[in-house]
């Protein structure tokens, strides 16, 4: 696990600044805290952080081909590296260390740009093709690994984080306004946007090439989730299917020089993970849990249950309202404006594990694989009755009645009318893109001074959840999840845990997102995935032989703090200074009367508002660190000084 970064000039005789290169990279020195490495031609120069996990003495980066024409650099896992490797021997090629790192160059020589079909695991890397002078980019499947781009008539820069490629002189800080607007949506800037309008990601399962000579990028996407089948399996040849399945998947995410810990959080999918891991490695591993002093959020004790039940080395601690000090060092390492308030224990998670071990195993895309969260059993039912409404009634008779209902956040969702209408007087899509939606169209509108509510126009955020959940046809579940792969996955959760666990030195690898695995269970019939209002039901048959019942069927409990008592509390001090002052960064975009109004009816609590509130709390942070430029005054603190001088 490590960072990169590089340049590539237009002229080809530009020497590259050593200096300036490795300012990029000091910027993402937390991701590869072991070593730096850098390659400096005429014309192009490439970075490279290395967290030392595989080849602990050999696997030093950029690293090239025999005459040096190939190089590349490598931010992640190749789980089978291994067998690659030996193919290639096989077909003549030369190794110079067991690095998975290496695999790469001989993959690239052997197959060009389609060396990515081969390769199993999690990735961003960079490969410099002295012999076409060109840059190929490529990112993996699910989007585990990040990599963004800035391209100009003279330079193309890249990098693991959006801070190395802002450290080059001139780069734009401007706002892209419908990023803004995706961000109050969803509580992310979803790829392949960033917040920034000069600067993108590369999105999962993209691979891009520059063209020096010819200064032009071409991009293909290499993947895609398969559309689903209908397959007639009974749940018990599922069920050995799965299994079979998930621990030929745990066992290639042990490849590892370094001792591999876990996650452990007391639910189904990080219970389980520690399982199998734990019966696989033999020895005592070590586990990390994360808990609240607020009982109703903690699942310390379930996740002790687990490391007794396998004697795993155990470490707890409680996070306490003062986590919310590393609200502005959270900001610091998302780059972005991240609404995900399970940042912050994560970060803690993360930052305990550092201090014992180099990579952890998670249990992350559990619920994506088998349909876990609770909002898709709630939607399942409310598509159920959708069918029996003639789409007319719906359109025309229940919508305009939803506008008009009054809201009652207060109460539980089921009896929360205005929701309920408004979703049962769409289609599917528009529907599961309402459930997820943390600022809904009216107010969200609403927030943006009206000179941007003019830019902005008819910009729909939601569509690109439509866009996702269309994937799969008439199948609900299946398009929720679709939906969910396609962009909450790679552009909340895998980027929650990349940058919570990179900011401490820490490789965090999630087996359930392995895309294999993926493709294996969206052939599941949904039927077994929620059966009779059970969210992952095969799953849980699966996990039968690991672990006892009140782990496997307990209600699922999100990995979340407490942030609708924190705002009236610890949290009021800063919302009112970052969010509500007149001379606030974010007055300059947004309406402080409507937020006031939340806000209000927030302390009062007639209104259920905490997430919202939230996620403009991170955006007054936020902008008060970064938005800064030609066009805004500094409220920069010291905590981004060094970053910029």
């Amino acid at each position: 696990m490590c960072g990169v970064t590089g340049i590539v000039y237009r002229d080809r005789k530009r020497p590259v600044d050593p200096e300036l290169l490795r300012g990029m990279a000091d910027q993402i020195a937390h991701r590869g805290p072991d070593a730096y490495g850098d390659y400096r031609q005429l014309g192009v120069g490439l970075a490279h952080l290395r967290l030392s996990i595989i080849d602990l003495d050999g696997g030093s980066q950029p690293l090239g081909n025999e005459d040096g024409k190939i190089q590349v650099v490598f931010n992640g896992e190749i789980y089978n590296y291994r067998a690659l490797r030996n193919d290639l021997i096989q077909r003549g090629h030369q190794f110079q260390t067991e690095s998975d790192t290496e695999v790469l160059v001989h993959l690239y020589e052997e197959y060009g740009c389609d060396l990515v079909q081969h390769l199993r695991g999690m990735f961003a890397f960079a490969i410099w093709d002295g012999y076409r002078d060109r840059l190929v980019l490529a990112r993996d499947r699910i989007g585990q690994k990040p990599l963004y781009v800035y391209q100009d008539s003279e330079k193309f820069l890249f990098g693991s984080e959006i801070k190395a490629l802002l450290h080059y002189p001139g780069v734009s800080r401007e706002i892209d306004l419908e990023a803004l607007e995706d961000y109050l949506a969803f509580g992310v800037v979803p790829a392949q946007k960033s917040i920034f309008r000069s600067i993108r990601k590369v999105p999962p399962a993209n691979l891009l090439v520059i063209s020096q000579s010819e200064w032009n990028v071409s991009k293909n996407q290499y993947w895609q989730m398969p559309p689903y089948r209908k397959v007639s399996d009974s749940p018990e040849v599922w069920r050995e299917r799965i299994l079979e399945k998930f621990e030929e998947t745990i066992d290639l995410h042990r490849v590892s020089d370094v001792p591999v810990g876990a996650f452990l959080s007391g639910g189904l999918d990080s219970s389980a993970v520690t399982a199998a891991l734990a019966e696989k490695t033999g020895t005592p591993i070590t586990t990390f849990s994360i808990g609240f002093q607020e009982r109703s959020f903690s699942e310390l004790d379930y996740a002790k249950q687990v490391s007794e039940r396998y004697g795993t080395n155990h470490i707890e601690e409680v996070v306490t309202p003062e986590a919310v000090s590393s609200l502005e060092e959270m900001v610091k390492y998302y780059d972005e404006p991240f609404a995900d308030a399970s940042a912050i224990p994560t970060m803690h998670v993360s930052r305990i594990a550092s201090q014992h071990v180099k990579v952890v195993l998670s249990g992350d895309g559990g619920d994506e694989a088998f349909g876990g969260y609770s909002r898709y059993a709630h939607d399942l039912k409310e598509a159920s009755v959708r069918r029996l409404i003639p789409y007319h009634l719906r359109r025309y008779f229940l919508r305009p009645i939803a506008k008009k209902w009054p809201k009652a956040d207060w109460l539980p969702r089921y009896l929360r009318a205005k929701t309920t209408l408004m979703n049962l007087s769409m289609n599917d899509a528009e529907a599961y893109a309402n459930t997820i939606s943390i600022f809904r169209p009216p107010i969200r509108r609403g927030l943006f001074h009206p000179d941007f509510q003019e830019y902005l126009n008819s910009y729909t955020p939601e569509t690109q959840v439509w866009k996702g959940f269309g994937v799969q046809g008439q199948d609900v579940l299946s398009g929720m999840i679709s939906a969910d792969i396609a962009m909450l996955l790679p552009d909340d959760f895998l980027t929650k845990v990349d940058r919570a666990s990179m900011a401490y030195g820490l490789e965090v690898r999630p087996p359930l997102v392995d895309h294999e695995f993926l493709e294996l269970t969206s052939q599941i019939p949904s039927s077994l995935k929620i059966k009779s209002g059970s969210t992952k039901w095969i799953f849980k048959q699966v996990c039968q032989q690991w672990l006892p019942d009140d782990i496997i069927h307990r209600p699922k409990q999100g990995f979340e703090i407490p942030i609708d008592d924190w705002l009236r509390g610890p949290l009021r001090d800063l919302f009112e200074a970052t969010v509500l002052s007149p001379n606030s960064t974010i007055a300059r975009y947004l309406n402080l009367e409507t937020i006031q109004s939340l806000y209000s009816a927030h302390l009062r609590r007639i209104g259920r508002n905490g997430q919202m509130l939230w996620s403009l709390l991170v955006l007054g942070v936020w902008m008060d660190n970064y938005m800064y430029s030609h066009q805004f005054q500094s409220k920069s603190t010291s905590l981004f000084a060094s970053a910029h001088a």
